[in-house]
């Protein structure tokens, strides 16, 4: 059940990210072109996902157990590292270079598009990397 429940949650998601433009390159550089021909349509859709997570994420916070019974892994550090910041700064700088993140690439992975295709293995190249680094770091 589990799985189903994580397959189709998925499913919605990508959906949801191919209908509001997110999975679209040329429209997320658009909306981080601050200084040039600049789309806010994507604030809105950040927006309308922030106050539709707002309260189920209240209600999980209050949670030890998910509606399927496995425990709550809610992040619980709250400062600020350079590890962190660090990473949110490639991420930005990789979202602005490539117009995608994570989630848009997988979902448009087949769909054609070759930059997909070298985003996600580029992706999966810097998770193994991080892997390496970070089993070294533990010795």
């Amino acid at each position: 059940m589990r799985k189903l429940t994580a397959l189709l949650a998925g499913l919605v998601f990508g959906i949801g990210l191919l209908l509001s433009g997110m999975a679209n390159p040329s429209k997320v550089l658009g909306f981080l072109d601050l200084a040039g021909a600049w789309d806010p349509s994507l604030l809105l859709v950040m927006l309308g996902a922030i106050g539709v997570a707002a309260a189920p994420m209240a209600w999980a916070g209050k949670r030890s157990r998910s509606l399927l019974g496995a425990s709550m892994q809610l992040p619980v550090k709250r400062e600020l590292d350079p590890r962190l910041i660090g990473g949110s700064l490639l991420f930005g700088i990789g979202w602005g270079i490539a117009g995608l993140c994570p989630g848009p690439a997988v979902a448009i992975l087949f769909s054609g598009h070759w930059q997909s295709v070298v985003f996600v293995l580029a992706m999966l190249a810097g998770m193994l990397l991080f892997t390496a680094l970070e089993r070294r770091r533990g010795l």
